[in-house]
């Protein structure tokens, strides 16, 4: 494999892990609405992200804020979706990484969309690395029995397009097991629409980089797509707004507890002597500073203006609609009404 850079893949996932549990903490305390975790699932998106190059696009769902981080977004950005003050966060193409998708598999029709762009205009096959550019395209297990899902697969084989569908299978579609939404891996559907699909440890990060790479530089060279199947486990629950413990065991989440990515890279750093001390002791510091950044930027985040939410529906605002806005606006300047919390 190409030079790896293990330290940063270790400092990576662990500032992510830190920055999902403040996130985590920040909801606890009220500051936020949900927060959808992504504890368990480091080594899967470090790896995966580490694999692009600037210009390569990344269509995410709602849980990769490890993929957002490696790729520069400020992380105060990411928490204003769930706060409320935001309908997106950051602009897609300064980072080139798409807006959170919420509704289940839709990104994956975005993604194609935007690799059929880049092979119309000549941007992958020509052995220029400044030019040649792929999508990845991340999806969750439970997307894989979405028809948009499907319909994207479809389309991607048909037309060789250049993406890579990474999918983390967490063994869990909020309360709905793997097991039950299909008989066979994620990685053999891929046969049926004509393309190769990968299975990898989810927890190994140099497993999942090193297939995101090889299936990204297909992609960049013509070859059409891949599809990964990431097998890895969601160790919180789907958000912050379920209780897993009403319909997973104990035992299974500490068997997967047990194998834990970040400690399985640490061991494998300290081994090799690849680290000193100093190293761990500049992460330490990082991740109090990054826990500070989240605090304050958290309840700095402004407030939308109370007209927000009518706006960017219609070129122009049919009367009914412009009603319901006017008795929004007079509600909201109302105040708290009798017996509400202020």
């Amino acid at each position: 494999m190409a030079t790896v850079d293990l330290p940063a893949l270790y400092r990576d996932m662990t500032l992510a892990r830190r920055l999902d549990t403040e996130a985590i903490a920040l909801q606890r305390q009220g500051e936020l609405g949900l927060w959808p975790s992504l504890r368990g699932q480091e080594a899967a998106q470090i790896g995966a992200a580490h694999a692009l190059r600037d210009q390569d696009m990344v269509f995410p769902t709602y849980r990769e804020h490890g993929v957002a981080w490696c790729r520069g977004l400020d992380p105060v950005s990411l928490l204003g979706l769930f706060r409320g003050t935001t309908l997106g966060g950051w602009d897609p193409y300064e980072h080139h990484f798409n807006l959170y998708t919420l509704l289940i598999g839709a990104q994956t029709l975005h993604a194609v969309g935007y690799a059929m762009g880049l092979y119309r205009d000549g941007s992958t096959g020509s052995d220029d690395p400044d030019r040649d550019t792929a999508v990845l395209a991340f999806l969750g297990d439970g997307a894989l029995s979405e028809g948009e899902t499907n319909e994207a697969f479809v389309w991607a084989a048909a037309q060789n397009l250049p993406v890579v569908f990474f999918c983390q299978n967490n063994q869990w579609a909020i309360s709905a097991p793997y097991s039950v939404q299909s008989r066979i891996p994620a990685s053999q559907r891929a046969a049926g629409y004509g393309f190769p699909g990968i299975r990898v440890d989810g927890n190994d990060v140099l497993a999942c980089l090193a297939a995101t790479r090889q299936a990204l530089h297909r992609a960049r060279s013509g070859g059409g797509p891949t599809l990964i199947e990431a097998v890895t486990y969601r160790v919180n629950a789907h958000t912050t707004a379920d209780d897993a413990t009403r319909y997973r065991a104990a035992e299974e989440t500490e068997d997967w507890t047990a194998q834990d990515p970040l400690e399985r890279l640490r061991a494998h750093l300290e081994s090799v002597d690849a680290v000193t001390d100093e190293y761990f002791t500049d992460l330490d510091l990082r991740e109090r500073d990054l826990a500070e950044q989240l605090r304050a930027g958290c309840r700095g985040l402004v407030d939308p203006d109370a007209s927000a939410p009518f706006e960017h529906t219609y070129a122009r605002m049919p009367d009914d609609l412009r009603q319901q806005l006017r008795e929004h606006l007079e509600f909201v300047s109302s105040g708290p009404q009798d017996g509400e919390l202020s």
